[in-house]
């Protein structure tokens, strides 16, 4: 039976079954009342709602490979668009058809037919049938006041558009999903009527019911309430689609499935129009490991967090690292007596294993981080040293007087090591800055816009070098390695991944202090350095050679 209550606990002895890896991992605390596992079908709408946020356009490759990561993660139904609504849509739907899946079912998504129109003469719907997908998801208006106002058509009209469609597309043998839209604010201006689309849409033989908070104002008690309605009086399936308008979606998919909805529908990340959809990287895990559904195979569960960061990237949007779950900070600890006792036992600050979910504990390194934490760090460069030692102290010195200057060690690391090595005398140059000039043209000519002369000195030796750049930075990168690949062929191997700048005293305008971060690679290992001066290109410079020394530190370790 759908579980319609919650019980507090962070999971669930499900109807005798073993508990859930991720609590088991945590030690987390075990309520002892039963539940009988219940399957909730996870509806992916990444595709069609995800891709109205506002900066995101899909290729045709981009989707397939999404389909691809969707279905390894073990979603039930990926919803691919509307194959009436543009050529790559439609260019999409037929590379659709050449793809062998695990898991998911595609369904193309379309709404009733046109008001006053017979069904079989309605474009929108023929072209749903030609998308070729065994399931098609319909949305009609459930809100009296869209249906007069909106639609402006009869209310009699709009149960039969309704009725109409789905009958039609379930004698052509398809899997129909009703999505009852505004559902939620229709059954509290008008209950009688919400309550006759879904009506309509049951006797014409739809699978699912998916209940609709489209405007994404509802509330967690009215929401369940209202669901638990639905469930009780209709015995079709019940799905819900909430958007975070009022950043309660996926609390309120949480309580329509405690109400008995068996389908939930989100997007990855929660992207999607306005403040975005249901977030299912959120949803799946609160159901699966603190509530005992049985949401994707538990084996695809660890793949939640690369599956989150794939869509980011092909999205091209950045990655919220606050993400619960699947976020970079989901489980980073910065304060010395929330890592001193993490270490002691990880569930004193964390709700479960990062690990169930594919992610990482993180211990940020800070002036507040405590000195067993900077420990740790320091020992990495000397085990013999303790927190008592003299060296010690003179790291956590220097951690805040830099901290002061600017400097956050909480992701740039491999500064830190550096700074460690630096003052505990375990550092030698491997080489010595004599000059440098940028030079910045404009117009660009060949995206080529600036110029970078370096000199540097090797031992007793000198090389003189110039490049050219996209930018002062990148002429300068490049011409720092020319003239360093000479003496280290193995800088060759390393590749700027990512560079950030944050403007740290913005009411001193163009003469604030910057601090940039620049993330590196040499596809063995990814390491982030740190720079920090008024000078954009400086701070730049001083990244760059943190960046490019901790790579031959590296080396020289491995080798000896």
């Amino acid at each position: 039976m759908p579980l319609s209550s919650m019980n507090g606990g962070f999971c669930q002895n499900i109807g005798g079954a073993a508990i859930p890896a991720a609590c088991q991992n945590a030690n987390l605390p075990v309520q002892m009342q039963e539940y009988v596992m219940t399957k909730i079908y996870a509806y992916d709408s990444t595709l069609r709602d995800g891709a109205q946020a506002q900066g995101i356009s899909y290729s045709v490759e981009d989707k397939i490979k999404i389909v691809g990561r969707l279905d390894d993660l073990g979603i039930n139904y990926i919803e691919a668009g509307n194959p009436g609504s543009n050529p790559k849509d439609l260019e999409f739907f037929t590379r659709l058809g050449t793809l062998k899946l695990k898991h998911a079912k595609i369904a193309a998504f379309g709404s009733t037919r046109k008001v006053g129109i017979d069904v079989t003469q309605d474009s929108n719907v023929q072209s749903l049938l030609k998308a070729g997908t065994r399931a098609i998801t319909i949305f009609g208006k459930c809100w009296d006041y869209q249906v007069t106002n909106i639609l402006r058509t009869s209310l009699e009209e709009n149960l039969a558009m309704i009725g109409d469609t789905i009958r039609y597309l379930k004698r052509q043998g398809k899997e129909v999903v009703f999505d009852a839209e505004h559902f939620f604010d229709g059954y509290k201006a008008n209950p009688e009527y919400a309550l006759l689309t879904l009506t309509a849409a049951a006797e014409a033989g739809a699978d699912c019911l998916c209940l609709c908070d489209t405007n994404g104002g509802g509330f967690p008690s009215e929401i369940f309430e209202i669901t638990r309605t639905v469930v009780g009086r209709f015995k079709v399936a019940i799905g819900i689609h909430c958007h975070n308008d009022g950043e309660l979606a996926v609390a309120n998919s949480v309580m329509a499935v405690q109400a008995g909805a068996t389908q939930v529908q989100g997007t990855i990340n929660g992207i999607g129009e306005r403040c975005g959809n249901a977030n299912l990287c959120s949803i799946i895990p609160n159901l699966q490991f603190k509530l005992g559904f049985d949401c994707i195979p538990p084996e695809s569960m660890r793949h939640l967090t690369s599956t989150a960061r794939f869509v980011s990237e092909i999205a091209n949007i950045t990655h919220n690292e606050k993400a619960p779950y699947v976020g970079n900070d989901a489980f980073a600890h910065k304060g010395g007596m929330h890592i001193d006792a993490v270490n002691k036992d990880p569930i004193s600050y964390e709700h479960i294993n990062p690990e169930s979910v594919g992610n990482n504990r993180r211990i940020l390194m800070s002036e507040v981080a405590g000195r067993s934490t900077l420990l740790a760090r320091i020992n990495a460069v000397d085990p013999t040293l303790t927190k008592d030692s003299p060296e010690t102290q003179k790291v956590v010195d220097r951690l805040k007087e830099l901290e002061h200057e600017g400097y956050q060690f909480e992701t740039a690391e491999s500064s830190f090591e550096l700074v460690v090595r630096k003052l505990l005398g375990k550092y030698q140059p491997f080489f010595e800055l004599r000059e440098f000039k940028v030079i910045v043209n404009e117009p660009a000519v060949n995206s080529m816009n600036s110029s970078a002369m370096i000199k540097i000195s090797v031992g007793n030796q000198e090389e003189f070098t110039a490049a050219e750049g996209d930018g002062p930075v990148n002429a300068l990168d490049n011409a720092v390695r020319k003239a360093l690949e000479r003496f280290y062929p193995a800088i060759k191997e390393i590749k700027l991944t990512d560079y950030k700048v944050r403007v740290l005293d913005s009411d001193k305008a163009s003469a604030a202090k910057v601090r940039v971060l620049i993330e590196t690679t040499d596809h063995l290992e990814n390491w982030t350095t740190i720079g920090v001066s008024t000078d954009i290109i400086d701070a730049s410079w001083r990244a760059l050679v943190d960046a490019i020394e901790y790579k031959l530190v590296r080396d020289q370790e491995r080798q000896a």
